[in-house]
């Protein structure tokens, strides 16, 4: 093989390498961002949806996704799950729509139809979706035995999705025996919203805290001031933080600013309720476990 015959072949090798390079240089690698702690409960939302007519609350304002993001850079946060609000029902295109524009730093929780089809679960799930939310908060209770509901439950379970609840603690266990007898995991919002006249000793509080040892119950360490009003839930929160640890262990703790604080904005602040978590958790590793590793696992990031 003289020297011109040499050239032209290596030429053709190199090529022949260089194309598979060129291809993946093509495909976009999926967009990553240091996981460091997690707000696991925000809403987004803008004037001009689809809201609910019934709803108990409708906002005169703006949150969106680029706001809320601001909040978690602000406060040493890397990561978001939005909540689908009450007011804006089932239609969950405003939450769906930031998941896909910060696929990096979002995760999901919608409100939908038990009626709703595979597929169409499926399609949320590729979005970055995780869970439905089941706020029955003024609602019925629905009959999880009845159809619909075992059907979808089993639609649930196939994804791997959890249900996430927020109801008054006294009807708990009506809901979350059910959910985890259908083998789903359950993540219970708002400290399980107690009776503020009985605080901790609220009997479904009480269920709560030994629905924890089915090891399917996460509780969210979030909105305390919706279980009271001139501090009643913060002293609540104070009181039900060392039961729920001696419970559930931080492994079952989640924490969420419930930005932005709907119906309390002009008394609520981000940074006053991200103090009040360091306050109540005084131990970093523990803090460390409830903002990153915990939430790492359950919402996927």
């Amino acid at each position: 093989m003289n020297r011109r015959t040499f050239t032209r072949t290596l030429a053709t090798l190199t090529g022949a390498t260089a194309l598979p390079k060129l291809f993946l240089a093509a495909t976009p690698p999926k967009p990553t961002h240091p996981l460091s702690a997690v707000d696991t409960h925000a809403h987004i939302f803008q004037r001009g949806l689809n809201y609910v007519r019934t709803a108990r609350y409708i906002p005169d304002y703006d949150a969106t996704a680029a706001d809320f993001l601001r909040q978690l850079d602000a406060h040493a946060l890397s990561h978001g799950v939005l909540v689908q609000p009450s007011f804006l029902g089932t239609d969950n295109s405003c939450l769906v729509a930031a998941l896909k524009q910060y696929p990096a730093r979002l995760r999901g929780v919608v409100v939908v139809e038990p009626t709703i089809s595979p597929a169409e679960l499926r399609e949320f799930d590729a979005s970055g979706v995780v869970g439905i939310r089941l706020n029955l908060v003024g609602l019925p209770i629905p009959d999880f035995t009845a159809a619909p509901w075992p059907r979808f439950l089993r639609d649930l379970a196939a994804l791997c999705w959890f249900v996430e609840v927020q109801r008054e603690a006294r009807d708990l266990p009506q809901i979350i025996d059910p959910l985890v007898a259908a083998g789903l995991n359950v993540v219970v919002d708002h400290f399980g919203r107690p009776d503020p006249a009985q605080g901790v000793d609220d009997p479904g509080f009480r269920f709560l805290l030994k629905a924890a040892a089915t090891r399917r119950v996460w509780l969210k360490l979030s909105g305390s001031y919706r279980s009271g009003a001139d501090g009643a839930g913060e002293k609540i929160a104070a009181a039900a933080i060392p039961l729920a640890r001696a419970a559930f262990g931080v492994d079952r703790l989640l924490w969420g600013s419930d930005w932005p604080h709907t119906q309390f904005e002009s008394a609520i602040q981000y940074a006053a309720v991200r103090a009040a978590f360091d306050r109540w958790i005084a131990s970093a590793a523990e803090r460390t476990a409830i903002l990153k590793t915990t939430p790492a696992a359950l919402f996927r990031l």
